[in-house]
């Protein structure tokens, strides 16, 4: 007999999620309780907390503190390998994106950031641009992006509420050659809960990334917060 490598709680979790894709499990129902779980599959407590962690983890299903784990509105993905932009990515999805500025400005001292091992920096001045996007209104994450003002040197006039990407091609002529970003997981608290409009604790994904116009012209710089309840990150190697 061939034992399956997976852990329990990981095929719990997929029996759910793959009755969430077929319908079975809507948006706003609950998901199976952690009593339930351990009775229906027959696990301990500790396998049945890591089930609901690992759905929610997964962005298919939100708890509430106090009522339950509810499941969720089908999540954005957002696939790690392509060049895509946020606007493109959330229309492809099916909703309307937008965005809010809260700071935009000129910063002389530069930009330096360690990404997959190694220290990227970009020389002043570079231009900074913090931004809140948004699905259909709903806030889904929230970026900084340190810009080369050597590429793209009359970017601070530009409409900065839409794409970055379509403004680097069709305003300045510039090619995205290639996107090296990091990600790793994060607890949304204080200070940046206010602007997702989430719960304390919920789950997030950060995104640290470097975006180059060509051999080692590095075009931009980013740090995003990703809400972990909208979306799922999908990475293929080949």
């Amino acid at each position: 007999m061939i034992m399956s490598r997976t852990p329990k709680y990981q095929l719990i979790s997929r029996d759910i999620i793959k009755r969430i894709q077929g319908g079975t499990l809507s948006e706003g129902m609950r998901i199976p309780s952690e009593n339930e779980i351990i009775k229906s599959y027959q696990v301990s407590n500790t396998t049945a907390r890591k089930v609901l962690q690992d759905v929610e983890l997964s962005g298919w299903a939100r708890r509430i503190k106090g009522k339950g784990t509810f499941v969720n509105q089908n999540p954005v993905l957002r696939s790690a390998t392509r060049i895509l932009s946020f606007t493109k990515n959330i229309r492809e999805a099916g909703y309307i994106p937008s965005s809010k500025i809260l700071f935009q400005g000129v910063i002389e001292e530069g930009y330096s950031e360690v990404i997959n091992g190694r220290k990227y920096s970009l020389r002043p001045p570079v231009f900074k641009l913090h931004r809140l996007r948004f699905a259909d209104d709903i806030p889904m994450m929230l970026e900084v992006r340190y810009i080369s003002l050597k590429y793209c040197s009359t970017i601070p006039e530009k409409n900065l509420t839409g794409s970055l990407y379509s403004i680097y091609r069709q305003d300045f002529g510039l090619k995205l050659t290639e996107v090296d970003q990091m990600l790793s997981t994060v607890i949304i608290n204080t200070g940046i809960q206010e602007f997702l409009n989430v719960p304390e604790n919920t789950p997030g994904m950060r995104v640290d990334g470097i975006t180059f116009c060509g051999k080692e012209r590095i075009l931009e710089m980013e740090c995003s917060i990703y809400r972990g309840d909208k979306y799922r990150f999908a990475v293929r190697a080949t």
